[in-house]
């Protein structure tokens, strides 16, 4: 009896954890568009792809190389960002549109394997699919890297992957936050700060199961390297203007004169780079927020 009610459990939990990839209708939808990298580019600098994925002491140029190598330490344990470059050894040249919309919207890899939600799927899996084939187009067009990848750091029972699929029965939520987005610009701001820019993947506090305090969204966090505190920017936390915000995107300079550091600073490298209608539509969703 013990064996039987232990292969039930292991069956059980073998479906509840499977992967669960993008459907054949939506992989057809994905084929029929037509990928722009000139479009990818404006994704590829909203989503922060940079930040994460140039190496520790590499230049943050237009045309990164995005060797990957940095490690982020959490509660728990340290990852290692991938070699995200065209690289066919390497990097992630060789996929399939399919396999890189798998990888973005599923956080699901080429193997079929879960992909650890450092990756910031939970919020692109918002992202339009034109917007992922753009995405790709892009990174096609970037520098080549041979930087092998190197695996995380995690302890028993994080390292095991396949736990993940009952993480993202959990935390896998397509829903938009602010559930009315009456302006075309507070839609746009909603899109980059809920999906494309991920802002709650820090600026949120942390369940025990690491999903996402929707409750608290973007009153501030601890810091997960354990040094400080991510701030609060809803508009009791921030208490700036919408020239305020936008202006810290583009230049790094608060109102008071203090300057962007840490990550951040790759942050508004980054959004430095957008159109300013995208800075001016992130501000006024962030003073949106009740």
């Amino acid at each position: 009896m013990a064996a039987v009610l232990a292969g039930i459990a292991a069956a059980a939990f073998w479906w509840l954890t499977r992967p669960d990839p993008l459907d054949a209708a939506t992989l057809e939808r994905l084929e029929a568009l037509d990928a722009d990298p000139a479009r990818g580019a404006g994704v590829f600098w909203a989503g922060g792809c940079a930040a994460c994925h140039i190496a520790a002491d590499a230049e943050d140029t237009d045309r990164p190389v995005l060797s990957g190598g940095q490690r982020f330490d959490t509660p728990f344990g340290s990852f290692l960002a991938p070699n995200i470059s065209p690289d066919t050894g390497h990097g992630i040249g060789g996929w399939t549109q399919a396999e890189f919309a798998n990888a973005m919207l599923r956080g699901i890899s080429p193997a079929g394997q879960h992909y650890y939600p450092a990756f910031p799927y939970p919020a692109y899996l918002r992202a339009t699919l034109q917007d992922v084939a753009d995405l790709q187009a892009f990174i096609e067009t970037l520098p080549e890297s041979d930087t092998a990848n190197r695996p995380h750091d995690l302890g028993f029972p994080f390292s095991v992957r396949r736990g993940l699929g009952l993480w993202k029965r959990l935390n896998m939520d397509d829903g938009w936050v602010m559930a009315d987005a009456p302006t075309p610009e507070l839609e746009r701001g909603r899109y980059l700060v809920e999906a494309l820019a991920h802002c709650a993947e820090c600026h949120t506090p942390r369940d025990r199961s690491g999903g996402l305090d929707r409750a608290q969204w973007m009153r501030g966090a601890p810091n997960p390297a354990g040094r400080g505190r991510i701030p609060d920017i809803t508009p009791g936390g921030l208490g700036w203007s919408a020239e305020d915000i936008a202006l810290y995107l583009d230049s790094g300079f608060t109102p008071t004169f203090d300057v962007a550091g840490g990550s951040m600073a790759a942050v508004v490298r980054a959004m430095a780079r957008l159109e300013p209608a995208d800075r001016a539509a992130i501000a006024a969703y962030l003073l949106a927020l009740d």
